[in-house]
């Protein structure tokens, strides 16, 4: 017996070993943890349970069967983080460059099909040069069999994924699947093809880094929610995000015990919004004043920044936040901010987050670039996610909410279930300069009657009592209540039950 648990020892130690001392010093080189560093920082201390560590490859061509490591090139089981189970896999790019295989494949697609069936999150740390090319088309079916199950598990588990390294060609697309990406600044990147592609075929001489670099996908393409300084940080984010999320769609959102009183007023949030209507204000102010402990974790700060995104708490429980930026764009959407916010409205629908809505917007952004960009396409996927949300809907209006704008940010005649304004609310189609224009085009010889009469729609339009006494308010409050009645609202909402139509699956404007 003494022979076997010897021998069991000896491969154990021998799989822990991945690639081999000196592949594991060239990873520390580059300022990366290994695939099992990586897993002992993201859960709780002894919780981890490999799964498949004496997984071999069974490729013999181009010279792999002298080439064959336990557990291939990929880590995999399950966990804990903060005492909540957890799949993960995360790839060893000191095996092979963390390419993937059909026996690496195989562990994520096994994983992914447990995650789902106990209902628990899946956690993906990608390090990986790609498709494993001695492997051919077995490589690649490996990559259509984990897409497979990405779809499989949309909305019904939530699915994180941190790239940790490189991440090319047909890797890109499990990540980008997930519902929130998060990537390392300088030593992750992510692109279809790669620069020496790129160079070969178009002429383009570009880097890695300004290919697909973690500041590209953050500011300028919107893949990535969130990047981070180094894998630690990283892994800790990502351990402080899980903490807002449910286990599955069939369990409430996680709540925890807090010491911020549900009624406590904020004083200084009645002199927020400026006298001058077009003076900008951060809105990020109101959300760190309302929410518990001013605790908020913002997703994709760094893109389409006219609109905010992120979790909070309220009484201890998760909430969704969406939020017009009146210090970027003075708050308009666009093409961006519409499809950051309907994806992000979608992500709390199918996890039963409440969602609250804090509006300034003075219209969609106007132009030829945005009009030929799609904008009324990408305007209406966000409007689509907050009517189709069957979750709490809380909106509050805190300044400006014109026309089609207002309309898609949760009103009251989209689904919005209880909504709120503030004093210093301009509820109307447009703003009183643009509105008097039109309705007085025989005056506009006359700047002195056209001044009057913007006075005028000003008195009449610009405040929130015409739609409260149309019932599309639910209240008129104080700014420093804010708190209180968002709890309370929310209080109320805790048992709704709204009954859809029946249909195999709708069809969002994508």
């Amino acid at each position: 017996m003494n022979d076997h648990l010897k021998a069991l020892e000896a491969r154990r130690f021998a799989a822990s070993l991945g690639g081999g001392t000196r592949r594991v010093e060239a990873q520390h080189a580059r300022g990366k943890l290994t695939a099992r560093e990586r897993l002992r920082v993201l859960l709780d201390p002894g919780s981890f349970e490999e799964r498949d560590p004496f997984v071999l490859h069974q490729c013999s061509d181009f010279g792999l069967d002298d080439r064959r490591v336990l557990g291939d090139s990929v880590v995999t089981g399950q966990g804990t983080i903060n005492s909540r189970l957890v799949y993960v896999f995360s790839q060893d790019f000191t095996v092979m460059g963390g390419s993937l295989g059909e026996a690496h494949a195989g562990k994520i697609a096994k994983i992914m099909d447990q995650a789902v069936s106990a209902g628990a999150p899946i956690i993906g740390l990608a390090d990986s040069g790609g498709a494993r090319i001695q492997e051919g088309v077995s490589a690649l079916a490996g990559y259509a069999e984990v897409f497979l199950r990405n779809v499989q598990a949309s909305g019904v588990v939530p699915q994180l994924s941190c790239v940790m390294g490189p991440c090319a060609g047909g890797a890109v697309y499990s990540p980008a699947m997930t519902d929130f990406l998060f990537m390392v600044e300088d030593t992750s990147y992510m692109y279809v093809t790669g620069p020496d592609v790129v160079r070969a075929v178009t002429q383009e001489d570009i880097s890695h880094e300004l290919l697909g670099g973690a500041t590209v996908h953050s500011g300028t393409s919107g893949v990535c929610d969130c990047t981070f300084e180094n894998d630690v940080e990283a892994l800790l984010e990502l351990r402080r995000f899980f903490d807002f999320l449910p286990s599955s769609n069939r369990e409430s959102p996680p709540s925890r015990p807090t010491d911020d009183p549900t009624d406590r007023v904020e004083p200084s949030l009645d002199s927020l919004v400026p006298r001058e209507p077009g003076k900008p204000y951060d809105m990020r102010e109101l959300l760190l004043k309302v929410l518990d402990e001013g605790d908020f974790f913002e997703v994709r700060p760094r893109f389409a920044r006219s609109v905010i995104v992120g979790f909070g708490r309220m009484a201890g429980s998760t909430v969704g936040v969406v939020a017009n930026q009146p210090a970027v764009l003075a708050g308009c959407l666009d093409s961006d901010s519409s499809r950051k916010a309907a994806r992000f409205v979608r992500f709390c629908d199918a996890f039963n987050i409440p969602i609250l809505t804090f509006v300034d917007v003075p219209g969609f952004l106007p132009g030829s670039e945005q009009e030929h960009g799609g904008l009324i396409s990408h305007g209406a996927k966000l409007l689509f996610a907050y009517a189709q949300a069957t979750v709490p809907k809380v909106t509050l209006i805190t300044r400006k909410a014109y026309g089609g704008a207002y309309v898609v940010m949760s009103s009251k005649r989209l689904g919005g279930d209880i909504n709120y304004a503030w004093p210093t609310a301009e509820i109307a189609v447009m703003g009183s300069k643009g509105a008097v224009e039109i309705l007085y085009r025989g005056d506009k010889g006359d700047p002195d009657l056209l001044g009057r009469r913007e006075r005028e729609y000003q008195a009449r339009f610009a405040n929130p009592y015409m739609a409260a006494a149309r019932g599309l308010l639910d209240d008129v409050i104080q700014p420093r209540q804010t708190r209180q009645r968002i709890c309370r609202a929310l209080a109320t909402l805790r048992r709704k039950d709204l009954i859809t139509p029946r249909r195999k699956h709708d069809n969002i404007p994508l």
